[in-house]
């Protein structure tokens, strides 16, 4: 199929009487369950939408933050047919915070499980933030498997992306929660912050362990969205939820997210004809706007849409607007 070209564009040119769009309604499973995925792990799906409706595989952020039931509403319900799933060590997936076999590849070959497991010929892989690094690195591995990609909040998985985030960057427009993230790291670890904390968040110190999880898991909810929101900022907060989310964090980033630096880039004339929309908002301070302008510079053929009132929350509303458009046009 032939790749859907387009100009780069900015939501900001957008007729003034262009209704914004909203999610779709709640809706419940059709079914769920559990598939065991090798090495101990067994990792929990769901299902919902059209029984033989589009399929669609959501790819949640983190690594390590799991799914919830928001994430089913940016699908057109009669029209999609949409797989959920927590990758290994999240959610509701088992063992809980698990980093035993437990890599990139090791996600692909799940959602490759969970393919054939669905009987699924190819399908529109959605994801946002560490969502789009796995989503490109799946399309890149199994390109034949994949009908459209809509992928949001990017995040390539290199050096400089961890420094801004971890080390300075990030750190400058949110100075106040800066400080609460680093001042437990005693002076002369804070040159590298990311192998601080993954000491920590392997400590066989339980409590210890936990604490650290807490800080690490604020840090990131805090700086998320373009206006403070409590509700993402107590979804953060919560022990179970935090625990995964920093120590699968950690330990992917120690190890590059086990992605040759560059790989993503490097590897895109393999999906070059898969039909792709890019979302990123302009203010998103955890994955800059300019790693999406420059994934977008290095492949034409997809469509960059900028949220122009949005950081990098895929439920702000800009956001909103632009995957559900995505999602509607690539529906049939």
């Amino acid at each position: 199929m032939d790749s859907v070209p387009g100009p780069r564009y900015d939501t900001a040119d957008m007729d003034d009487t262009t209704e914004r769009r909203t999610l779709y309604p709640a809706t419940e499973p059709t079914s769920a369950g559990y598939l065991e995925v090798g090495a101990g792990h067994e990792i929990y799906y769901e299902v919902s939408g059209s029984p033989h409706g589009k399929p669609v595989v959501f790819l949640h952020g983190g690594p390590g933050g799991g799914c919830n039931a928001g994430m089913r509403r940016f699908f057109n319900p009669d029209i999609y047919r949409v797989f959920l799933f927590d990758q290994r060590g999240c959610g509701k997936s088992r063992p809980h915070a698990s980093l035993d076999s437990n890599t990139t590849a090791d996600l692909i070959n799940d959602i490759e499980i969970l393919r054939a497991a669905m009987r699924v010929d190819k399908w529109q892989v959605f994801g946002g933030s560490w969502g789009s690094t796995l989503a490109l690195a799946y399309a890149e591995a199994h390109p034949d498997r994949v009908s459209e990609l809509v992928i949001r909040g990017i995040f390539l998985a290199t050096r400089d992306e961890l420094d801004w985030l971890y080390q300075k960057g990030t750190s400058e427009f949110f100075p106040e929660e800066w400080q609460k993230f680093v001042r437990p790291i005693p002076a002369a670890e804070r040159d590298d912050l990311l192998a601080a904390y993954h000491r920590r968040l392997n400590s066989a110190d339980e409590d210890e362990c936990l604490r650290y999880a807490r800080l690490w898991s604020a840090w990131e909810g805090s700086t998320i969205t373009l206006l403070p929101n409590k509700e993402i900022e107590q979804t953060f907060a919560d022990a179970k939820f935090a625990l995964a989310v920093a120590r699968i964090e950690t330990h992917y980033f120690m190890n590059g997210c086990f992605l040759e630096e560059g790989q993503l880039l490097a590897n895109l004339s393999r999906i070059r004809k898969i039909p792709a929309v890019i979302v990123h908002g302009r203010y998103d301070m955890l994955c800059r706007c300019k790693v999406a302008w420059q994934l977008a510079q290095a492949w034409p053929e997809a469509q960059l849409r900028i949220a122009p009132d949005a950081g990098h929350s895929a439920f702000e509303p800009g956001i909103v607007h632009e995957l559900v458009m995505a999602t509607d046009r690539f529906a049939t």
